[in-house]
């Protein structure tokens, strides 16, 4: 199969074959930096570069892939300094991973944001949106997706 291909399952990881959570290991490794070179990767997990690049495309750990919301945010700012700077920390401070922003030129003294943010916050969308409408010089906030 070449991983665009077949239908997607969840297994527990205890059933399958070694290889399989060695190659994710070796992934994991790969995008966080901890091995420079898929090489470095295979040797550290001790499987051979061609069993890491045959399932690598095909397997993908449920957490990463599934568990962890994308939010999109829309947010009308005032033209001030340190607003979008406030913003990004109300974020930090709510456990959010801000994965994208986007800003536009103000317009009559107030502009648009955008930002796509990972949260898999309990509380939900619903506190995201009022604890960042409280933030100073911020206008207006809407959850535009992942709701």
């Amino acid at each position: 199969m070449d991983g665009k291909s077949g239908k997607l399952v969840i297994v527990n990881d205890s059933v399958l074959p070694e290889i399989i959570s060695k190659v994710l290991k070796a992934k994991k490794m790969r995008a966080s930096g901890e091995a420079a070179t898929s090489a470095e990767a295979c040797r550290a997990v001790g499987i051979s570069r061609s069993a890491y690049y045959k399932y690598k495309d095909s397997v993908f750990s449920y957490d990463e892939q599934f568990t962890n919301r994308i939010i999109s945010i829309y947010c009308l700012l005032k033209d001030e300094k340190g607003v979008l700077s406030s913003i990004i920390s109300k974020l930090y401070e709510l456990g959010a991973n801000i994965l994208t922003i986007n800003q536009n030129i103000p317009i009559d003294s107030v502009a648009t944001v955008t930002v796509s943010v990972r949260y898999d916050g309990g509380e939900g969308t619903a506190s995201l949106k009022s604890e960042l409408a409280k933030v100073g010089g911020v206008v207006d906030v809407k959850i535009i997706s992942g709701e």
